[in-house]
């Protein structure tokens, strides 16, 4: 961890030195919710990812897709800042290059909360709202970062959806699209690190 935090405190700190020792990542792409890039960070930094942002927006490999039933799961590492603002996976992509986007996506906060939200185009609906729950490890404002771990579960019937592996809720699958490209989704003015991003198949 102290190794972790080290390479962190140098992108921090000194974007330029850091950009030397970090590269974006191979293959991945990037979608803002508005043009500007000029406060976005987005390196490989392993394990893992290290993305800074300015403006919310969706971070994916193309190649990394999931149908039918599967399980994704991400290590997230919110560092300490101000915002009030969602970190999480989504799934489900579609067309995400063009104005058709489509995806589903779940999210936690630094203060105890979740989400469960859907794009198509440039509209967003909410399928459940901003909701605290003990399973998720809020920031409390320390120079440490904190972890938590999500995962979504697709079945034939039903989407549940866990946080440090206890299940926060659960939505019927006709009510999302599962099917389509996986990736991260980080909203404005955060400082995040996602050390693992996988699609698991059910055992059985």
């Amino acid at each position: 961890m102290r190794l972790f935090c080290s390479l962190v405190t140098l992108l921090l700190l000194a974007p330029a030195a850091a950009a030397q020792e970090f590269e974006r990542p191979a293959d991945w792409k990037v979608r803002l919710d508005r043009a500007d890039a000029s406060d976005l960070y987005f390196v490989a930094m392993p394990p893992g990812w290290h993305i800074t942002t300015g403006p919310a927006g969706i971070f994916y490999d193309p190649a990394r897709t999931a149908t039918g039933a599967y399980r994704l799961r991400a290590e997230v590492h919110l560092f300490p800042g101000e915002r009030r603002e969602g970190v999480g996976v989504f799934f489900g992509g579609r067309q995400l290059e063009g104005a058709d986007q489509a995806y589903a996506y779940f999210l936690i906060r630094k203060d105890g909360r979740f989400l469960v939200k859907t794009r198509r185009g440039s509209e967003t609906e909410v399928v459940v709202p901003w909701t605290e729950h003990t399973a998720i490890l809020p920031h409390d404002g320390g120079e440490d970062p904190v972890k938590n771990v999500l995962a979504v579960e697709v079945g034939s019937e039903e989407v549940q959806f866990y946080v440090n592996g206890e299940r926060v809720t659960s939505v019927p699958r006709s009510e999302l699209d599962c099917d389509g490209v996986v990736g991260l989704r980080v909203n404005h003015a955060l400082n995040v690190h996602v050390s693992t991003l996988v699609v698991e198949q059910p055992s059985g």
